[in-house]
């Protein structure tokens, strides 16, 4: 297989991997981190995280650009039955396509990495049999998520939060991905995406606890074509992202809500302390 073949097969399970990573977020928020389900969920999530990265990680060593872009992940809503159902068909699906394309390639650690997206896919669905097998009949029958108890104007504005933060954590994994060879500098970067991460949960958190599913709608990524361009875009980002944040946390709804003030005030504390530590490294590439 050619390296562009190889490239395009791989950008293809690593939007696979990025649709995982959604829906199964976006089910734990529903059902609350800290419940059974819900902390079950998060664990898959964040596994998936790792198949995302290791296969973004290939691309960027090979000289691709990696697919930022999640593909459709087929699922019934009805109940947690049919969810968890549609779950399993999901990742058994994902056993025999990964072990098929090991098959395909030469690079001994390109193989492994497939096997092994193989059989933690095939460890993935036994976990979500079993996690449907404990439901109660009640549970099974129902849907995840509670009820709306803050204006819909509200959870409007997490929304958009929301996708700007997802996009910002999405821009920096391709900066990382794609310019892991340029030193300490990917790696750090690669480390304020993780940051981003747990902000996000900051804001999709209270989206899912009013009966939304937070939108992971990212907006057009840019496609930097040297790693001092790719900084000086994060320091954008991470200006303007601290500068909304200080705005929204002082709105009159957002105040009502001590929980999220709190993680707002961690999160702008965050964002200076990147948007300081970009500038250092731009002084330096």
């Amino acid at each position: 297989m050619d390296t562009q073949a190889l490239i395009a097969m791989l950008n293809n399970d690593l939007a696979e991997e990025h649709a995982a990573i959604i829906r199964y977020l976006v089910h734990a928020y529903l059902e609350g981190e800290d419940t059974p389900v819900g902390a079950n969920m998060l664990s898959r999530a964040r596994e998936e995280m790792w198949h995302m990265h290791w296969l973004g990680m290939i691309i960027g060593k090979l000289g691709g650009e990696p697919n930022m872009t999640p593909a459709k992940y087929p699922f019934d809503p009805t109940s947690r039955t049919t969810i968890f159902k549609s779950y399993v068909r999901y990742e058994e699906k994902l056993v025999p396509h990964y072990n098929g394309e090991a098959a395909k390639v030469d690079d001994p650690h390109i193989k492994r990495v497939l096997q092994r997206e193989a059989w933690e896919s095939a460890m993935h669905a036994r976990k979500f049999q079993r996690l449907l097998g404990k439901l109660s009949p009640e549970m099974a029958a129902g849907q995840p998520g509670g009820e709306r108890e803050v204006p819909e104007a509200f959870v409007e504005r997490l929304q958009g939060l929301v996708a700007s933060k997802y996009t910002e954590m999405l821009q920096h994994l391709r900066t990382a991905w794609v310019y892991q060879q340029t030193g300490i500098v990917g790696w750090q970067v690669m480390d304020f995406s993780m940051t981003k991460m747990k902000q996000l949960a900051h804001l999709a958190e209270p989206v899912a606890e009013n009966a939304a599913e937070p939108r992971f709608k990212a907006s057009k990524l840019d496609l930097s074509a040297s790693i001092g361009q790719a900084l000086e875009r994060a320091l954008e980002d991470v200006r303007a992202s601290r500068a909304e944040h200080l705005k929204f946390q002082a709105e009159p709804e957002t105040q009502r809500h001590a929980g999220l003030v709190i993680n707002l005030d961690f999160t702008v504390q965050q964002e200076q302390y990147e948007a300081e530590e970009i500038e250092g490294w731009l002084e330096e590439v």
